[in-house]
């Protein structure tokens, strides 16, 4: 260390995008990047997600030393770096996509619960990239991380905190060097399961000299209703939404019900287990991976086409015909065959797959209901904070300078504490 040493963070993807941040730390001989995702853009129609692709259409950040020489044909100048190590925050694709390009030689850190999942989701080798020189159901170490425990990288110093987003095991994260304070929030809101953790987050970074906050709560403006955008109507928390799920249950008594959610809420789907007055039953691969992750068995059931999952339990196991002919004993989770439904039954999609209007496969998904006299009800909550929550957020930790990432429109979000800085892709500010 010398006293021209100084703190720099570099912002290599994710700016103006709802997802895919990477955004790089460093001092002296030291740096770290967080995250590893990839930006989904299903629009694009892409003939392949080979790595050439993907830094053409910036869907990843273009980041030196840090990605597999295999896979860029380019060397990692560990004469420029001595330490390194990579992060991710959470669970979603934008975010931990790209894992599997980064140098094997280079720790990779994320929560405990991350660690665990990632591995089990990408299972069948069609949830991450694949790594250079394996097979595609490869998943390259990832070391789980102690909460709130110093991990040392040369002269940085990483401290992982729990968080609350609508993917299972999030995270935020404070870097440390000699001389600053930076505070990544990774995916955040207020309105979760654990409101409480978000704000010890918020405490631990006060003060920091630099907030990196996602925004994806101010990214469509054009869409605001009387308090907020599409993203935040219906249930305004986790709590309220399994209430509905319930309410709608004791309301159709005999009515068969359907549901699906996205297969990395998982918090979300062990709630809607708890109080669900009906039996609930998972698609076999969803058990399977609850099972695989968290050694916890629920009911449930097979396609005839699917493989048998041998740590799932016998006795567990629901017929599908006795599913596909029940109004009244089970709510359970549907993943295809959608037109075998029974007719005048009643579907919950819960921010499941696909995703919204954004995606192409949307409009049609919801109108294969209709067509079979099923009522389509889209029962949401956002992983994202809102405006409100945002502004909260960014009162709780009052940075010396604000960069929101993660959003359509960066331009939105303001600080009334310092200085706000809107990077360019690539760029390079120093603290």
């Amino acid at each position: 260390m010398t006293l021209k040493d100084k703190t720099t963070v570099t912002f290599y993807n994710g700016l103006t995008t709802i997802g895919g941040p990477m955004i790089e730390v460093a001092y002296n001989k030291s740096h770290v990047l967080f995250d590893l995702g990839e930006v989904y853009r299903p629009e694009l129609k892409l003939p392949d997600e080979s790595y050439q692709t993907l830094i053409k259409n910036e869907l990843i950040g273009d980041v030196p030393n840090f990605y597999d020489p295999k896979i860029t044909g380019k060397a990692i100048d560990t004469d420029r770096w001595e330490h390194a190590a990579a992060y991710i925050s959470h669970l979603h694709l934008d975010h931990s996509k790209a894992m599997n390009l980064l140098a094997p030689e280079i720790p990779l850190y994320a929560g405990s619960i991350t660690a665990h999942l990632l591995p089990a989701l990408n299972e069948k080798g069609d949830f991450l990239l694949p790594a250079a020189g394996h097979d595609k159901s490869y998943t390259r170490p990832i070391i789980a991380a102690e909460y709130k425990n110093p991990i040392q990288v040369g002269d940085i110093t990483l401290k992982i905190y729990p968080s609350d987003h609508d993917a299972y095991g999030a995270t935020g994260l404070i870097v440390r060097t000699p001389d600053k304070q930076i505070a990544y929030t990774g995916d955040i809101r207020l309105h979760g399961y654990h409101p409480d953790w978000v704000r010890e987050f918020m405490k631990a970074s006060k003060g920091s000299d630099m907030l990196i906050i996602e925004g994806t709560g101010v990214s469509w403006p054009e869409e605001k209703h009387d308090e907020n955008s599409e993203e935040f109507t219906g249930p305004k928390n986790e709590v309220e939404l399994t209430e509905e799920i319930v309410h709608l249950q004791n309301e159709n008594p005999e009515r068969q019900i359907t549901f699906n959610t996205y297969p990395t809420n998982v918090e979300r789907m062990l709630r809607i287990i708890a109080d669900s007055p009906r039996k609930v039953v998972l698609h076999a691969e969803r058990a399977h991976l609850i099972k695989e992750s968290l050694d916890e068995d629920y009911p449930y059931y097979y396609l005839p086409q699917d493989k048998k999952y041998s740590d799932l339990n016998p006795e567990l196991e629901v017929s599908y015909d006795e599913l596909l002919k029940d109004n009244h004993k089970y709510l359970w989770q549907v993943v295809t065959d959608y037109d075998k439904l029974l007719e005048g039954g009643l579907y919950i999609h819960s921010n499941a797959e696909p995703l919204g209007d954004f995606d192409p496969a949307y409009k049609p998904f919801v109108e294969q209901f209709a067509k079979n006299n099923i009522e389509f009800k889209a029962l949401r909550c956002s992983g994202h904070a809102d405006e409100k929550e945002l502004k909260e957020i960014i009162a709780g930790i009052q940075p010396a300078i604000l960069v929101p990432v993660h959003t359509l429109h960066p331009e939105l979000e303001e600080n009334p504490f310092g200085e706000r800085i809107l990077p360019k892709r690539g760029q390079t500010v120093t603290l």
